[in-house]
């Protein structure tokens, strides 16, 4: 069976639709000020209210006040929360979601460590490390930091795109795997035949 895939930072009806056509497990919607791919609640609860049934809709948040969580919670339809700051896991645990935490990898990184930390995560995101920044910025990690044997699922992003990720797969053999920018024609504004070729890429992985 093809892994899951998650696209990140969805701003539009027609690219979340576009994408859900292509097979599509999950929508990621980021709920951060500073990104260029923020969408507003409002906006946000709109395109999920839109989506068929067994599509899951996550949340993104990056270091963001309790409120700011609640709100979103309150008023947009979310599947999962991802966390994609430095959130202690008490935090991430008490909007009582299931939740994934990103962790921005760099060399000597504890990820074994990190994993008993987040243990009550529904799974860990590995993205690369770029200072300053938290996601879609299209840079990859050394895959080989990440250890064979762990302990909980692990989704795979950080500089995916069409023509990368079958062999990201292949050597990392994760249970999911999340794109944003390596689907984009800006940020933000996905294009389909991007996703098409990056999702044809999963499905020849063939693992």
């Amino acid at each position: 069976m093809t892994i899951p895939v998650k696209i990140c930072g969805i701003t539009r009806i027609e690219d979340a639709l576009a994408a859900v056509d292509l097979g599509v497990h999950a929508l990621g919607f980021v709920f951060h000020k500073k990104s260029p791919r923020y969408v507003a609640p409002a906006r946000a609860a709109d395109i999920i209210l839109r989506l068929p049934p067994f599509v899951s809709s996550v949340a993104l948040f990056v270091d963001a006040d309790a409120r700011v969580v609640e709100n979103v919670l309150e008023h947009v339809p979310v599947s999962l929360l991802q966390f994609h700051g430095d959130e202690p896991p008490d935090f991430c645990s008490a909007f009582h979601r299931p939740y994934i935490k990103a962790v921005r990898v760099k060399p000597n990184m504890d990820l074994l460590q990190y994993a008993q930390i987040y243990r009550a995560a529904r799974g860990l995101l590995l993205d690369a490390f770029v200072a300053g920044t938290h996601g879609g910025t299209g840079t990859m990690f050394d895959w080989s930091l990440f250890p064979n044997a762990f302990p909980l699922p692990l989704v795979l992003a950080g500089g995916l795109n069409p023509v990368n990720v079958s062999d990201a797969i292949r050597r990392v053999r994760p249970s999911a795997v999340d794109v944003s920018s390596g689907v984009e024609a800006s940020p933000g504004i996905k294009d389909a035949l991007k996703m098409a070729a990056f999702v044809q890429g999963v499905v020849d992985a063939d693992v």
